[in-house]
């Protein structure tokens, strides 16, 4: 009698951790990281210094990466739920935080574009501005939902005309907002040396998990992406679900614009939040989520939105132009996703188990 192979402990712990979603972005992070251990290690250092305002704020480029990767974090948030729901991507989410963010500074500077104190809370402008993105989003999600368009021929419509709508809400003038406490939400809030986007984006990690955990809105959009006519079968309505998962991915560009105007007090309407859509898109793929929709991680998505912005920071350390970063970031990430697929995971798992299965399983007792 020949006896089986112990596959339990931490063989069976690593074989399931390995099968795990959130292990395709960790792994494209250790390569990266392993990279700049091996060619420059001063990509981790991290100094704490004075910026113009006299706070105390780290600096250094892993702080950069939290920093200017939190805004395609939370965009990852509703678009892995837009995903999972419609089996296809909203590309209108650059024009979208062009159109959120130019209602935000329209309510604080009023009729004048560069007033010197703010003409409303900035809780208020930053509430409407969200009533404006969640509309984009309802827009787009009806046209998806009730129409049955293609979601990137639904929201085409406003990647095309997005910021154009951006410019006339201002009258094509471009307002600046100089009051200090404006540019918190997209720099360093005095006492904390923590960019603010970073605890923004923490904030909305979290409202989502409980979002998750509590309701069944990511059950139900799993289901509708997966088979909508059984979905419908078992008493959900597919079209409700699709609507309020472009709605969510609204409020999260509205949080965006937020930080992206925030950041410079002002607005460039053919410039701001330019092929964020893209990225956003790829931070899902990366993630490890079916872009046709269904079953998705919500954590794995987040932390391929960072690993992303990690390689668009390695781009610019290594003095690569702008132009050309695109084109390096495509080939990255075509690795990285095709070594994804559920295809080459499948090869892979096969290959191991044959592995596996050469070893000596031991003597007969």
């Amino acid at each position: 009698m020949t006896a089986k192979p112990n596959r339990s402990g931490a063989g069976a712990f690593f074989a399931g951790l390995l099968r795990h979603q959130i292990m395709i972005p960790l792994a494209a992070m250790l390569l990266l990281t392993i990279f700049h251990l091996i060619v420059d290690r001063s990509f981790f250092s991290i100094s704490l210094m004075h910026n113009v305002n006299g706070d105390p704020v780290l600096t250094g480029s892993i702080i950069s990466v939290i920093d200017s990767g939190s805004e395609l974090a939370i965009l990852a948030i509703g678009m892995t739920l837009v995903t999972a729901a419609s089996g296809g991507q909203d590309i209108s989410v650059g024009a979208g935080i062009a159109i959120s963010g130019s209602v935000i500074l329209r309510v604080l500077c009023g009729t004048n574009p560069s007033p010197e104190h703010m003409q409303a809370p900035i809780i208020v402008a930053f509430l409407i501005g969200c009533l404006a993105a969640a509309a984009c989003g309802a827009f787009n999600g009806a046209l998806v939902a009730f129409f049955r368009l293609q979601p990137m021929v639904a929201t085409l419509i406003l990647f095309t005309a997005g910021r154009s709508i951006a410019a006339w809400v201002n009258n094509n003038r471009l307002p600046v907002v100089n009051d200090i406490e404006f540019k918190y939400f997209g720099g360093y809030i005095p006492g904390i040396p923590i960019p603010t986007p970073f605890l923004i984006a923490i904030v909305c990690f979290i409202v989502t998990w409980a979002m998750l955990k509590f309701t069944n809105i990511g059950l139900y959009a799993q289901a509708v992406g997966i088979n909508e006519k059984t979905s419908r079968l078992n008493g959900l309505n597919p079209a409700v679900i699709k609507l309020t998962a472009y709605v969510i991915l609204g409020l999260c560009v509205g949080v965006c614009g937020l930080i992206k105007t925030s950041r410079v007090g002002s607005i460039n309407y053919s410039v701001i939040a330019k092929d964020i859509e893209m990225d956003a898109i790829l931070a899902v793929a990366l993630g490890g989520n079916a872009l046709s929709g269904g079953k998705f991680s919500m954590s794995a998505s987040v932390l391929g939105a960072y690993v992303i912005q990690y390689l668009t920071t390695t781009l610019y350390s290594l003095n690569v132009r702008p132009a050309a970063i695109s084109a390096y970031k495509a080939v990255v990430v075509i690795l990285l996703v095709v070594c994804s697929a559920p295809a080459v995971r499948e090869k892979f798992s096969r290959l191991m188990k044959k592995a596996r299965a050469g070893k000596p399983s031991g003597s007969a007792a």
